[in-house]
């Protein structure tokens, strides 16, 4: 679906490849994502066992820049990962204020039963793009989310 816009054609052709990107970018994150209803775990808590696992712990305020989202979500986020026993929570005995993040055992075996399925997911619905595709469709990104503001 184009813009509706009436505006110069420099424009709109701004916004019609945004629209396409930000349709793009939904819809193959809600296929990549449906498998992880089985497992009782939304995208931003599997994203979070993701960092945990392969980075080891860290504070919820890195958590929540490396994932783009708020604290106050992020500590949503956590608050359901811990009740689960999935992750656990360490206060620095230096400043209080300061929260690292653990996986514990069962966070990663968790972990490790989604992943192999979840790395399906995202070859299955990438598989639409060539190899050579997939390639350009990466420097694209990386170009555009590195773009420096003016």
């Amino acid at each position: 679906m184009a813009t509706h816009y009436a505006g110069a054609e420099q424009e709109i052709q701004a916004l019609n490849c945004y629209i396409k990107l930000a349709r793009a970018t939904h819809t193959a994150s809600m296929r990549i994502h449906r498998h992880l209803k089985e497992r009782r775990i939304t995208a931003g808590q599997f994203g979070v066992l993701d960092a945990l696992y392969f980075l080891g712990p860290l504070s919820q305020r890195d958590l929540a820049q490396k994932h783009l989202m708020s604290p106050g979500n992020m500590t949503m986020v956590v608050d359901h990962l811990e009740k689960r026993g999935l992750v656990s929570r360490e206060r620095q005995t230096h400043d209080r204020r300061f929260v690292k993040v653990h996986l514990t055992e069962e966070g990663r075996k968790l972990f490790e039963s989604v992943l192999p399925r979840h790395i399906r997911e995202i070859q299955s619905v990438m598989s639409v793009l060539s190899p050579t595709e997939q390639d350009e469709l990466g420097r694209l990104c990386r170009k555009l989310g590195t773009r420096q503001n003016r």
